[in-house]
């Protein structure tokens, strides 16, 4: 069952609200999920959402009365690059549905709506990392993201706006 038509949708402007779901984008169910200072500790992850939100940046979040999935744009530098780095310009996605609302379309609905305010603001082309094993890349193919690298065992994906 997709929920899209009944999951709100609002704009993120607080880090408290990215903090809450830092964990819902670590997909592994078998995996370290951590809680989200453990996350924030680690300077590799904790860049995603330091500061947020800086100028530029873009993000979503879906409510089904708590916060159950978001996905977020940011503009990292050279010298601090994400693991879907492509260069300074291009905003890198993150995404999480938290485990109990996944495969209901959240993650589906959460993208397109940041792909349509990226568009908005002019962005020319978003990127992004994801394992090869991660049933999520199919999500992204089907909106049209491409290989355009690999980083550390992970992908790096690539959509032209």
């Amino acid at each position: 069952m997709c929920l899209s038509a009944s999951v709100p949708l609002v704009r993120l402007t607080t880090i408290s609200s990215l903090r809450c779901l830092v964990a819902a984008a670590c997909w592994r169910l078998d995996g370290p999920l951590g809680d989200v200072q453990s996350v924030l500790a680690r300077p590799e992850l904790a860049h995603y959402v330091s500061g947020w939100p800086r100028p530029g940046e873009l993000g979503v979040v879906a409510e089904d009365g708590p916060p159950v999935g978001a996905a977020w744009l940011r503009l990292l530098p050279e010298h601090d690059r994400g693991y879907g780095f492509v260069d300074a310009e291009t905003p890198e996605l993150s995404i999480g549905v938290v485990p109990t609302h996944r495969g209901r379309g959240i993650g589906s609905l959460l993208l397109k709506a940041l792909v349509l305010s990226a568009r908005a603001q002019r962005h020319e082309a978003l990127s992004l990392s994801v394992e090869p094993d991660n049933p999520a890349r199919r999500l992204y193919e089907r909106c049209g993201f491409q290989v355009v690298g690999a980083v550390d065992g992970t992908l790096t994906m690539l959509l032209v706006l």
